[in-house]
């Protein structure tokens, strides 16, 4: 018998979960237009919507909190982030920003992109917002397979036509973004070679690399398992290769540095530097706190110290798998390898009888919650409109440091009676939603019932 998969952690501090049964959890759904955004969180019995600022902070994060400065100006918490950061990363100019969005808009506000291309591994769901609020236009570049390969590194970009895009529309690309993790990819990381390679085009085709770096240890741990000529002494000098390939990153620190809320934009350049601080100021606040409290500042700067631990990183890849292989024993279709921070169910091929236009993703994400309670996210057509090609995933993002193996293996009960009845799951429509992002707040409709669930 395999060993189970143990939380390096311990469990202070609990919360209570509010246990729903199937007939509630059917109006509930209903009165929230099948938009699973839409749902109280109170309502939900295990939240798989997103990792993003849904993690558990360490008691270290928590004496940081207590440290916090909330001083306007020059707070002390905000040099503590910034020596962190600049030994994470080695850029020069580190700006706190109140989460990864915003410093993303920030961004796009600096840099000319009207009429301009940014091209990428996998723009997800915020950027490509922001690129196209600012006049660009997003060109994902996902290397062949890269859902179906099955390889250690489905989340680099395909050079051939990177290689192309750069020749045919010589100053147009107002730069590169490289995800890592590569979310909309199905969370699969990005090899050290891809990144030199593409560091090594931008540079030759003076365009700026922007590395999103999220999840950049989750990234650098893959790195540091499987690619043998990527990886470094240690897996703090892996990441910090991975920043040194780059002239700009983003940052969520909602993922990686496991904090409720906050973010960050790193630049090298000085000039970029001053117009990124005009700007912070203008809608974030001063620049050494960057619309977040100095408790957030220190608990960010604790994060980003923890999250490089070789035990928590096993921990995350071994929880994912162990719940990708309870779902393929099922007979649901998954991306792999597993991604450290989610499960990705490929919604297409287990409804085969609907076509993408049926949204089938954001259908079985329906049915997992009115199975069990279990809220995930479609990464599909419902999130990004009709798409040539275009895989229809659901998406189940781990918490960190939230849940045990017991919630795990609910989760996996929980696909296990949605894959029983997948064949008789109906078709999804919209029926309101706005231009950008409508996934957050459109309003849906099943084309017929779901089939009725047991408690």
């Amino acid at each position: 018998m395999p060993r189970p998969v143990i939380e390096p952690f311990r469990i202070k501090v609990v919360e209570p979960i509010k246990l729903t049964t199937a007939a509630a959890r059917r109006e509930l759904l209903a009165s929230a237009s099948y938009n699973l955004f839409a749902l109280r969180a109170e309502d939900v019995i295990i939240d798989l919507l997103t990792d993003s600022g849904t993690g558990a902070m360490s008691a270290e994060q928590w004496a940081a909190v207590m440290r916090g400065d909330e001083s306007y100006a020059g707070a002390k918490s905000y040099f503590r982030l910034q020596e962190v950061v600049r030994e994470l990363s080695g850029m020069e100019f580190v700006f706190p920003t109140h989460q990864g969005r915003a410093a993303e808009r920030i961004l796009c506000a600096v840099v000319p992109l009207a009429g301009k291309l940014v091209l990428s591994n996998g723009l997800f769901d915020t950027t490509r917002a922001n690129l196209e609020v600012a006049g660009a236009t997003g060109v994902d570049l996902p290397r062949p397979g890269a859902l179906t390969a099955h390889e250690p590194f489905g989340g680099d970009i395909d050079l051939a036509r990177l290689d192309q895009h750069l020749a045919e529309h010589e100053g147009r690309v107002a730069f590169v973004v490289m995800t890592v993790t590569n979310n909309t990819m199905g969370g699969q990381a990005v090899s050290m070679a891809n990144l030199r390679a593409v560091s090594e085009r931008c540079r030759r085709a003076r365009v700026p690399l922007v590395l999103d770096a999220c999840r950049f240890a989750e990234n650098a741990y893959r790195i540091q398992r499987d690619e043998p000529e990527g990886r470094a002494d240690t897996l703090a000098a892996t990441a910090r290769a991975m920043f040194e390939l780059a002239d700009v990153f983003t940052m969520s620190a909602k993922k990686d540095a496991i904090v409720n809320m906050g973010g960050l934009l790193g630049v090298r350049d000085p000039a970029l530097a001053e117009r990124i601080k005009v700007n912070l100021i203008l809608t974030e606040g001063f620049p050494t706190y960057g619309g977040l409290a100095g408790r957030d500042l220190e608990a960010m700067a604790q994060g980003l110290q923890e999250v490089l631990d070789p035990a928590y990183l096993e921990y995350r890849y071994a929880v994912a798998r162990y719940l990708a292989k309870r779902m393929e024993d099922d007979g649901l279709v998954v991306v792999q390898p597993a991604a450290a921070h989610a499960v990705y169910i490929d919604a297409g091929a287990a409804l085969p009888h609907l076509s993408p236009a049926e949204l089938p993703g954001q259908t079985l994400a329906c049915a997992l919650y009115l199975a069990g309670g279990v809220r995930s996210c479609e990464i599909g057509d419902f999130m990004f409109g009709p798409g040539e090609g275009r895989r229809q995933l659901v998406r189940l993002a781990i918490p960190r440091r939230v849940y045990t193996q017991s919630h795990i293996d609910y989760v996996g009960a929980i696909a296990e009676d949605v894959a029983r009845v997948r064949h008789r799951l109906p078709a999804m429509r919209v029926v309101s939603a706005p231009e950008h992002l409508r996934h957050f707040s459109a309003t849906l409709e099943p084309t017929a019932p779901f089939p009725a669930f047991d408690d």
